[in-house]
C-alpha cells in the first residue's frame, strides 16, 4: 500500500467527515471556508426549494472537486457528505490511498482500483475490513445494471453490479469480488451504524458535532458556546439557549456591551454606519409619533437602521474588525455588534423606551441604570434563507416567540405568525382603522445592490431521481431569486419582521 502525506489528501473519517468538512457544521461555516479558497473550490452550486427553503434540504455541490454536501433545511447543518467522482480529489483512510492509480502486483493480485473509484477488493480487504451484508437495488426499467450499497458505521460505498449476476442465494462477497461488479461509483459519510439505518432520520437525528468545527477541537475552551435557540418573551426580554452552557438572559436597554462580550465573545465585526432612509416616515405631524406601548404596529423610528446592518457587507461600508478580547469597550459609540457565527447582530446605543409585554403576561420592572451608558437596544435574528439578499452573511438563527398562550417559531410561515400576533394585540388598538393602518407592510428593496454571495450559483428547486439521491436542476431559478430581492416589513410591539415573497421570515428584529 502507498503511504501519503496527510496534507496531500482528504482524510476519511467515518461518522465524522472528510478532511476539514465535518458533519454537523453549519452551512454558513462551510460556505465561508470554501469561498476563502477559490483556487481549490472553483465552483459552488447551491440547490434548494424556492417555495420551501426551510422544510426541504439544501444541497451544496462542488463539481470541480467531485463532492456533494447535504444540509437539513431547519437548522442548516451538514448531514451527508458524498464523493461522486473519485478522480477529482485525493482521499485517504489512515494515510492510505483510497484510489491507487498505478498498476500493482502485490500478492499476485491485479490493480485493486478501477479507473474511477476503489474496487470492492481494495475496500473490503485492504482498508475497512469485513462488514455485514448491504443492500441491493435493482436496475430501473430498461437498464441492466443494479447497485449494491456496502455499509460500514458512518461510511458507505455504491458498486454497480450486472443484474443477471445477482442472486440472493450467493453471498455478497463472492458476487462483489467477481468481474460482474465494477469499481465504486460513490461514497457517503454520515452519522449512523449503516446507510439503511441512517437514511431513515438523516435530516432529523441530533448532530453530535457542533456547528462550528473549532468547538470540537482543543481550542474549544477559548471559544464561546454556540447558541441553539433564541426565546423572545416580550418587553425586551430574551433568553439564548446554548449548546453546553446555561441559558443566557438578555434584557434590552439593560444588558451592556461588556455583558455581551463576556458571554458571547468579542463580535466578529463592529459596524458604525447607520441608515436613515425611512426616517421620513416619522416626520410631519408630531401626533403620529407614539411610544411603543401606544402604537402596536410598524414604527419607522424603531427601525433606526437598514435592517440588521445589511449594508455592512458592501464595499462602501465601514467595518472594523474587533477580534481582541481586551478591546476598549468604554470608547465604543453607537454601533452594531455583528456575530456572524452566532446568527445575529446587536445594536448598541443609548437606552430606549422599553417595548410592552404581551397582554396577559407579567409586567417586567426595569432596573434603574444610567441613561448615559450604552446598552443593547435591538437584536436582529437572521434566518439565512437561500436565495435571499442577505444569504450566508450569518449562519441561521432559530427563534421562538412565547406570547403566553402560543409559541411561534422561525420555521412557521409569516401568515401564521401574523394571524396569531394580531389576536394577541387586537385589544390594544383604539379602533379598527388604526389596527389596519399599523399592520400594513412596508416594501424594502434589496435587489439594487449586488449580493456579495453572487459567486455561489443558486440552482433553484430540487427533484428526486432515486430513493437515495436528489437531483438539483435549474427551474427558472433566476426569476425566483430576483423575486425574493424585494421584502416587506411588518411590525408588532417590540418586533419587526422582514418577510420574503415565499412567506418566510428573513429577519426578526426585537427591540
Amino acid at each position: 500500500m502507498t503511504d501519503l502525506n496527510p496534507r496531500s489528501a482528504l482524510q476519511i473519517q467515518p461518522e465524522r467527515g472528510i478532511g476539514w468538512i465535518v458533519l454537523g457544521s453549519s452551512l454558513h461555516s462551510v460556505l465561508t471556508r470554501l469561498k476563502a479558497s477559490p483556487q481549490t473550490y472553483r465552483n459552488l452550486e447551491l440547490s434548494y426549494s424556492a417555495s420551501e427553503p426551510i422544510a426541504k434540504p439544501v444541497i451544496l455541490s462542488l463539481p470541480h472537486n467531485g463532492l456533494r454536501l447535504r444540509f437539513d433545511g431547519l437548522d442548516q447543518r451538514l448531514r451527508l457528505i458524498e464523493v461522486l467522482d473519485f478522480s477529482l480529489s485525493s482521499f485517504a483512510y489512515k494515510n492510505t490511498e483510497l484510489v491507487r492509480r498505478n498498476k500493482s502486483s502485490d500478492e499476485g493480485h491485479q490493480d485493486e482500483t478501477g479507473p474511477g473509484g476503489p474496487s470492492f477488493r481494495h475496500v473490503y480487504n485492504r482498508l475497512f475490513g469485513p462488514t455485514y451484508a448491504g443492500e441491493y437495488i435493482g436496475p430501473e426499467a430498461g437498464q441492466s445494471t443494479g447497485t449494491y450499497v456496502l455499509s460500514y458505521p458512518g461510511l458507505a460505498f455504491t458498486f454497480p453490479i450486472k443484474h443477471k449476476s445477482w442472486s440472493d442465494k450467493v453471498d455478497f462477497v463472492s458476487i462483489l469480488s467477481s468481474t460482474a461488479t465494477g469499481p465504486a461509483t460513490s461514497m457517503a459519510i454520515f452519522l449512523g451504524s449503516s446507510w439503511t439505518e441512517a437514511r431513515q432520520n438523516l435530516y432529523t437525528r441530533p448532530p453530535i458535532y457542533p456547528r462550528l468545527p473549532a468547538l470540537g477541537g482543543k481550542a474549544s475552551e477559548t471559544i464561546p458556546d454556540e447558541i441553539e435557540e433564541v426565546r423572545v418573551f416580550g418587553g425586551g426580554r430574551l433568553e439564548m439557549v446554548r449548546r453546553s452552557s446555561p441559558p443566557l438572559s438578555i434584557t434590552l436597554s439593560e444588558t451592556t456591551p461588556q455583558d455581551l462580550v463576556a458571554e458571547l465573545g468579542p463580535p466578529d465585526a463592529i459596524y458604525r454606519k447607520h441608515d436613515r432612509r425611512i426616517s421620513i416616515h416619522a416626520s410631519g405631524n408630531p401626533a403620529n409619533r407614539r411610544v411603543p406601548s401606544m402604537s402596536p404596529g410598524l414604527d419607522p423610528q424603531a427601525l433606526d437602521t437598514d435592517q440588521s446592518s445589511i449594508q455592512s457587507y458592501t464595499e462602501d461600508s465601514d467595518i472594523e474588525q474587533e477580534r481582541e478580547s481586551n478591546m476598549a469597550l468604554e470608547s465604543i459609540d453607537e454601533c452594531f455588534f455583528n456575530y456572524f457565527h452566532h446568527g445575529f447582530d446587536v445594536l448598541i446605543s443609548s437606552s430606549a423606551v422599553r417595548s410592552p409585554t404581551f397582554p396577559g403576561t407579567s409586567t417586567y420592572e426595569p432596573s434603574t441604570s444610567s441613561g448615559a451608558q450604552l446598552v443593547a437596544t435591538k437584536i436582529f435574528l437572521h434566518a439565512n434563507i437561500p436565495g435571499s439578499f442577505s444569504f450566508n452573511r450569518h449562519r441561521r438563527s432559530r427563534w421562538v416567540i412565547r406570547t403566553g398562550d402560543d409559541t411561534l417559531t422561525s420555521e412557521m410561515p409569516f401568515s401564521e405568525i401574523s394571524s396569531s400576533l394580531k389576536k394577541v394585540w387586537h385589544g390594544t388598538y383604539k379602533d379598527e382603522h388604526e389596527e389596519k393602518q399599523m399592520q400594513r407592510g412596508m416594501v424594502l428593496n434589496r435587489g439594487w445592490a449586488e449580493s456579495p454571495e453572487s459567486s455561489i450559483e443558486l440552482l433553484g428547486d430540487l427533484e428526486e431521481d432515486s430513493p437515495t439521491r436528489d437531483k438539483a436542476e435549474d427551474h427558472g431559478s433566476a426569476e425566483a431569486i430576483n423575486g425574493m430581492s424585494n421584502t416587506e416589513l411588518f411590525g408588532f410591539p417590540g418586533m419587526l419582521f422582514e418577510v420574503l415573497k415565499n412567506d418566510m421570515v428573513s429577519c426578526l428584529t426585537v427591540f
